[in-house]
C-alpha cells in the first residue's frame, strides 16, 4: 500500500510491462481438466500478450473429466480432446504431469516462480445424503463408481461388488444418467468402448435386472438434459419404466415448465413411456419421483434395502419448488446404492474455502479471502470457482472471464526476479524434491501406446489403469529407442 505518500515522477518509468516480449506473463495453471485448458487457449489467443503457461497435474495424463468423468459410451463428448492437444502442444506450453501441489510444490513456489496462478482443480468430492446406513457395503459414491470403471488410478483398487438384481441410483442430474446406463448396457456393448478391462469384467456377471432411478422432486425439476434421458430408452434389451401418477405438474412446476424448454421435453419423453407397459423380459430402469431416502437398511454389514419417505412440492417462494416430506414411507429391495446427487471441492492447500458452497471464494475468478478482500496474483476457473454446474462447454466461457480479470489485473504487476523467472528452474526445483515428471511428449507416447492396445478388439483405446504402468511404458519406449 502506497498510503498518502505522494507518488513520484521525478524520472521516467523504464521498467516493462509483465506480458511485454521483454516480461512475458509467466503464468501457472493448476489442474488439466477443460476448465484449466480453456484458460490456457483464453490466454494464449489474447492479442498482443506474451505469456508462458505452465500446465500442472497430480496425474500422469492430461484433460481430468473428460478422461475420468465421460462416460466410456460418449467418444463423441471426448472428441474435444483434440482441441486441448492443440493447446498443450503450443510452444509457449508446458505441462508438467505426476506432480502433486503440496508434495512437490507449494503455493509460495508458484508465487515466486509465477505472475499468476489459476486453480482449475474442480469438485473431487461427493455430496453425502446424511441418511443412517450410507456408510454400509454396497453403498457408493457415483465419484467413485465413474472413476473407476473410467480407469481412474486412484481407484484402481477400488472394490464394486455388482452381482446385484437390484439397485438404487439416488439422484436424477446426467451423471444418475451415466450410472444407470452403464449399470443397465449389455457388457457386449461396453467391450466396445474404452471402458476399464476390470470394471467391464465384474458388469458382465454382474446380473442386474432393475435399476431404479430416484428423485426427491417431480420431472420438472429433473436435472438430466433430452439427449441423456432419450438415450436409456435406446438401449437394446432395456425399458424405462415411469408412473404415469408421478408425472402430474403442479401449478409451480407448471411455471418453471412454460420457461424451461429442456424440461418440457424431458416431460414429454418420460410422459411417452408411462404409456408403454412394463417387460418383464427387459432390464428395467425405473423412475420413481417424489421420494427421498430416509435410510439405507442394511443386513449383515451389507445393503438390503432403501426406505423412501413420499414428498409432496410446495412454492419456495424464490420461484421454484421445495421438496417436504409427508411421513409416507416405503422400502426398495435393492441391495446396492448410488449416490448422485452433486459434488464439491474441497479445500486446497491454505487457499481460502466457503464450505458451505464448497468453492474457493471469488469474484469473477479472482480469490478473495474471508474479508472479502483480493488476493494478488490467484485465480480460480471452472467448477471450484462456480460450483458443480454446467457440461464441459460451460467452461470456456467461464474460463474467458478468469482471463479478463488476469488481464486487467497486468498493470499490477512487477516483472519477476531473473532468477525465478527462468523456465528452467522450476523443472530443477521439481528433479531436487523427487518428482517423476510426464511430460507432454511423454503422455502423447502413452496416448498412442493405448490406442494400439485397443486396436485388436475394435476399441477406441484400453487405459492404463495405475502409474506403475504408464512408466513402465514409457521406460519401454525409451529403452527401445536408445538400442
Amino acid at each position: 500500500m502506497l498510503g498518502a505518500e505522494p507518488l513520484c515522477y521525478c524520472a521516467p518509468l523504464t521498467m516493462s510491462v509483465v506480458g511485454s516480449a521483454e516480461h512475458p506473463l509467466r503464468v501457472a495453471i493448476v489442474g488439466t481438466g477443460p476448465s484449466g485448458m480453456y484458460a490456457a487457449a483464453s490466454l494464449l489467443a489474447e492479442p498482443g500478450l506474451h505469456v508462458t503457461v505452465d500446465l500442472f497435474d497430480r496425474l500422469a495424463a492430461p484433460f481430468g473429466l473428460v478422461r475420468y468423468g465421460v462416460a466410456p459410451d460418449h467418444q463423441k463428448i471426448k472428441n474435444v480432446i483434440r482441441v486441448f492437444d492443440k493447446t498443450a502442444q503450443d510452444s509457449r506450453v508446458r505441462f508438467f504431469g505426476n506432480v502433486e501441489l503440496g508434495r512437490h510444490l507449494d503455493r509460495s513456489d508458484l508465487h515466486r516462480h509465477y505472475h499468476q496462478v489459476v486453480y482449475a482443480v474442480g469438485a473431487q468430492a461427493d455430496r453425502s445424503m446424511g441418511v443412517p446406513g450410507e456408510e454400509l457395503v454396497g453403498s457408493y459414491s457415483s465419484t467413485e463408481f465413474v472413476a473407476w470403471y473410467n480407469c481412474h488410478p486412484d481407484l484402481a483398487d477400488a472394490l464394486f461388488e455388482l452381482r446385484h438384481r437390484n439397485v438404487a441410483v439416488v439422484g436424477i442430474g446426467n451423471v444418475a444418467m451415466d450410472c444407470a446406463r452403464i449399470l443397465a448396457t449389455r457388457a457386449e456393448e461396453l467391450a466396445r468402448t474404452d471402458i476399464g478391462d476390470h470394471a467391464l469384467e465384474h458388469l458382465r456377471g454382474a446380473g442386474i435386472r432393475e435399476v431404479w432411478v430416484l428423485a426427491r422432486r417431480g420431472p420438472v425439476q429433473a436435472k438430466c438434459s433430452p439427449p441423456e434421458l432419450k438415450e436409456l430408452t435406446e438401449l437394446e434389451g432395456v425399458q424405462v419404466v415411469v408412473e404415469a401418477g408421478e408425472l402430474e405438474v403442479d401449478p409451480a412446476s407448471a411455471e418453471e415448465l412454460a420457461a424451461d424448454r429442456s424440461a418440457a421435453k424431458n416431460l414429454e419423453i418420460l410422459r411417452e413411456l408411462a404409456k408403454v407397459p412394463a417387460d418383464p423380459d427387459k432390464v428395467q430402469i425405473r423412475f420413481r419421483f417424489l421420494v427421498s431416502p430416509v435410510e439405507v437398511v442394511g443386513r449383515d454389514g451389507k445393503v438390503a434395502g432403501i426406505r423412501l419417505e413420499r414428498n409432496r412440492l410446495e412454492a419456495d417462494g424464490r420461484g421454484g419448488v421445495a421438496a417436504v416430506g409427508t411421513g409416507e414411507l416405503e422400502e426398495l429391495p435393492v441391495t446396492m446404492v448410488i449416490r448422485a446427487i452433486g459434488y464439491k471441492s474441497l479445500p486446497l492447500v491454505d487457499l481460502p474455502y466457503d464450505s458451505r458452497k464448497g468453492i474457493v471464494p471469488n469474484r469473477e475468478g479472482r480469490v478473495v479471502d474471508a474479508a472479502g478482500v483480493t488476493v494478488p496474483g490467484e485465480y480460480v476457473v471452472g467448477w471450484v470457482k462456480r460450483g458443480p454446474s454446467g457440461l464441459i462447454g460451460s467452461n470456456k466461457p467461464d474460463s474467458a472471464e478468469t482471463v479478463q480479470a488476469m488481464v486487467a489485473d497486468l498493470p499490477a504487476l512487477a516483472p519477476l526476479p531473473t532468477g525465478d523467472a527462468d523456465p528452467a528452474t522450476v523443472a530443477a526445483l521439481l528433479a531436487e524434491r523427487g518428482a517423476r515428471i510426464v511430460g507432454y511428449d511423454e503422455w502423447r507416447r502413452l496416448d498412442a501406446a493405448e490406442v494400439e492396445r485397443g486396436k485388436p478388439h475394435g476399441r477406441p483405446r484400453v487405459k492404463f489403469l495405475r502409474l506403475e504402468e504408464m512408466l513402465r511404458e514409457l521406460e519401454a519406449a525409451a529403452a527401445t529407442n536408445d538400442a
